[in-house]
């Protein structure tokens, strides 16, 4: 069998403009085999542009880097409808589609070999036929999908298609139209100055007892706790050709490096588990992988 690819998911969080260019210069030279690139969370994030992205996206193609572009989760104005098609237009990079929005236009446009991405909330294999017929030649599970799940979706699709599996990072749970952390400023979301920019890796919201509860994200929530199935990777790998490692403010490089040194076989998964506690921002999860609530830690089998 062989080994998954690494792939650097999109970043969800609002880094400045140096500070985002200065990191995938650091990408080009990284474990990952694949890099999604783009805004998905919210488009008042303006520190890069299409144009600086497609930069950044020739500067990893040239590393010999496979790059993705990916579209907003959340088409919310004609101007998001504006970049969407300026995406699907060009025709260097594949294209990740996380809105029905998106999948219309790539399958209007005839592309092939697109990305059904995460928060298309794919789940059965009439689903997956239908994006199928439309081009899509990779999709990423949704996080809270089970192992158990996916085997049993799989033994009904049509094998052509990749499987990419998120591996490690906080748990995108859901969108809104608000902006929740806007809200916790005591902002509008149209005058929230900005403030995502100074959280590197969002808010954490704590429970009254003081316990991290879930993480506000602009517009998007996440779970306060990091969903790591570097333990459990011996049961993913023969049903993921493609393991997601989603970018965080810091040792996302040495996440890369750990993840690649488990799939060479230099580092036993449960070690490799282990040594990946100094990197978290926050507690381990790993519970939707064995069809439990995604904030437990269950051990793997």
């Amino acid at each position: 069998m062989t080994a998954p690819r690494i792939a650097l998911g999109p970043l969800l969080y609002y880094w400045s403009r140096q500070a985002t260019l200065d990191f995938y210069a650091g990408i080009a030279d990284s474990a990952a085999d694949i890099v999604y690139l783009g805004e998905t969370v919210c488009s008042r994030r303006h520190e890069l542009r299409l144009e600086d992205w497609l930069d950044v996206a020739d500067l990893l193609a040239d590393a010999g880097k496979e790059v993705v572009l990916s579209t907003q989760s959340l088409i919310e104005s004609e101007s998001d409808l504006k970049t969407l098609r300026r995406i699907v237009g060009q025709e260097r990079h594949r294209v990740e589609a996380n809105e029905m929005s998106a999948v219309h236009l790539l399958a209007g446009a005839g592309r092939r070999g697109w990305v059904a991405g995460p928060a298309l909330n794919l789940f059965n294999p009439q689903t997956m036929a239908l994006m199928q017929a439309a081009g899509a030649g990779r999709w990423v599970v949704a996080p809270e999908m089970s192992g158990a799940a996916l085997a049993a979706l799989q033994a009904g699709l049509d094998q052509s298609i990749e499987t990419e599996v998120l591996a490690w990072g906080r748990l995108p749970l859901a969108h809104s139209a608000r902006c929740f952390t806007a809200r916790h400023f005591n902002l509008q979301k149209d005058t929230c100055e900005f403030r995502c920019l100074g959280l590197a890796d969002g808010l954490v919201l704590r429970t009254r007892e003081g316990e991290p509860f879930l993480t506000l994200n602009g517009v998007q929530t996440q779970s306060a706790r990091v969903h790591n199935l570097l333990a459990d990777l011996s049961q993913v790998a023969p049903r993921a050709q493609i393991l997601r490692i989603s970018p965080q403010g810091e040792h996302t490089l040495q996440v890369l490096d750990l993840f690649r040194s488990v799939l060479d076989g230099a580092v036993d998964p449960g070690e490799a588990f282990h040594r990946s506690h100094e990197w978290m921002i926050g507690e381990p999860c790993n519970g939707f992988w064995h069809g439990r609530p995604g904030l437990e830690l269950c051990q793997s089998s």
